[in-house]
């Protein structure tokens, strides 16, 4: 009777079970692995042999087969160390137990039999126990981030002899592996008791960037910033994370399971409970914002995923590296698809942006002359093509602060802090997830056509205002829907149930087009 041991793997962010089935035959003494596995899988067979002589267990002089089930799903990584092993010592009888129904095993081993951490416990876990997976055993590195999702039974171990020491119950050497459990509750809220590093009442200035981004962070919408070197644009930025709404817990263990998959994830700290700031050099490469790769791993719209993607220096970034944003601004999602697969990341992300006005930076500077042709300004501005523009929802300048509002230490006492902006804008999303609750979005930027003539009804004065900004401008389809959202949310924020002609007015100013 061979030995079945179950497992699972991660592609993409979905979890498959697979089974691992040891067989031990009396024939020349090797290790077969079969099941589509990568060279990682293939080169278990030698890290298990040495972690289990070196647990003081005889390993079988035999040929042993294992095969990792289904065979058409490709395997890859350190995941079937520890199924492997306990498989072979299962087959062997150094582990009196036959049968580990509803039980899985994940870990990477070392030589000496102690185990290791692998990436995307979190997402296993959860998989597995939709899948009616009742306990999970792996590395301890790894048991706190598992013990998250409610409903397996996530038990930590040290190395293998624990792990055989815990099924061999009428041993000497038994040890009694105990379940792990957090408390997710004061966990979250230890967290989020942590202070700020920016905070909007340390910017001088600049309310019109301000109330553009409390704006940008009650809807949703994408916005981008021109403007001098050292006008406040990326402080500016910084500061933005702080007033985001706090995330839901739902929200908190998608992204988890993202960053668990991409290796990120703090063992100490497995819950994603910040909404995430990704801060991308213009050196990045197209798979490196979108994601991919031989093993397609999440990119950085994936992980800026509920939160922000900043790009400072916007215009310094590849043109072709600026146009892979197009898709996923418009759909909130990716696709990457290759030969033998097709894999969809979220990427429901705000992008921020920074650029300056110029090659030099100093058009229209209250201070400093600009020395650029009116060509090279052109040619600057044309990196961002028109539907790269037409996905961004605000485009605002912000200009060089005066020296009065610089030395000014008053302005310290009266500035609006980033708490009491955030009020705001949680009060203005809890307005649209009760509007959206029936529609499975959360925010206006997230509206679509349909739902935009449901709930951005003009008034004839808004209507006719709106329509000689559509033709002043010569606005697309596109833009022209993207400005009723964002007069959506200037209306949530003042808690209009209307959209009236104020609201459309300051939209249109928030959209100046360079």
């Amino acid at each position: 009777m061979i030995s079945q041991i179950l497992t699972a793997t991660v592609i993409g962010l979905d979890v498959f079970k697979i089974l691992v089935e040891v067989d031990i035959n009396n024939s020349l003494p090797s290790v077969s692995i079969v099941g589509l596995p990568d060279i990682a899988v293939n080169e278990a067979k030698e890290r298990v042999r040495s972690a289990i002589k070196n647990s003081a267990y005889q390993f079988p002089n035999k040929k042993i087969v294992v095969n990792l089930a289904p065979a058409d799903i490709k395997k890859t990584g350190s995941y079937y160390d520890l199924p492997i092993a306990i498989g072979i010592l299962s087959k062997s009888g150094i582990i009196s137990q036959s049968e580990f129904k509803d039980t899985a095993f994940i870990g990477e081993l070392s030589l000496d039999g102690s185990l290791r951490s692998v990436s995307g416990v979190l997402p296993i876990a959860a998989g597995l126990k939709q899948q009616g997976i009742k306990k999970l055993i792996l590395p301890m590195e790894n048991a706190k981030e598992a013990a998250i999702v409610d409903g397996i039974e996530v038990i930590g171990a040290n190395n293998l002899c624990d792990i055989v020491n815990h099924f061999n119950i009428d041993s000497p050497q038994h040890i009694e592996l105990k379940p792990l459990k957090i408390d997710i509750s004061e966990y979250i809220k230890e967290q989020n008791d942590k202070e700020e590093s920016f905070d909007f009442k340390d910017v001088k200035g600049q309310l019109k960037a301000k109330k553009a981004m409390e704006i940008a962070a009650a809807g949703a919408h994408n916005l981008l910033m021109s403007g001098p070197p050292g006008s406040g644009k990326t402080l500016l930025s910084k500061c933005f994370a702080s007033i985001l709404p706090p995330l839901s817990f739902d929200e908190s263990i998608e992204l988890s399971k993202i960053y668990s998959i991409s290796g990120l994830l703090n063992p100490n700290k497995p819950l994603i409970t910040k909404r995430p700031f990704r801060s991308v050099h213009h050196t990045a490469s197209a798979v490196g914002i979108i994601g991919g790769g031989t093993n397609p791993k999440p990119g950085e719209i994936t992980l800026a995923h509920r939160g922000v993607l900043f790009l400072d220096e916007f215009v310094e970034f590849p043109r072709s590296v600026l146009e892979v944003l197009r898709q996923p601004l418009e759909d909130g999602k990716i696709v990457i698809a290759r030969a033998k697969s097709r894999l969809e990341f979220p990427s429901d992300f705000i992008l921020l942006a920074a650029m300056n006005p110029c090659p030099c930076g100093y058009l229209g500077d209250s201070e400093k002359q600009c020395k650029c042709s009116e060509f090279q300004i052109r040619q600057y501005r044309a990196k961002l093509s028109g539907p790269l523009l037409d996905r961004i929802d605000m485009v605002i300048e912000v200009p060089r602060l005066k020296l009065n509002d610089l030395i000014d230490k008053n302005s310290d006492n009266n500035a609006e802090t980033s708490a009491d902006i955030r009020q705001r804008v949680v009060k203005a999303r809890n307005i649209q997830l009760e509007r959206y609750k029936k529609y499975g979005i959360y925010t206006n930027s997230q509206l679509t056509p349909k739902l935009i003539k449901k709930f951005c009804v003009l008034e004839d004065d808004s209507a006719s205002l709106l329509k000689n900004a559509v033709k002043k401008f010569n606005l697309s389809a596109r833009a022209y829907d993207r400005l009723l959202k964002l007069s959506r949310t200037i209306a949530d924020l003042e808690e209009s149930e209307n959209i009236n002609s104020s609201h459309i007015a300051q939209a249109i100013q928030y959209r100046s087009f360079i």
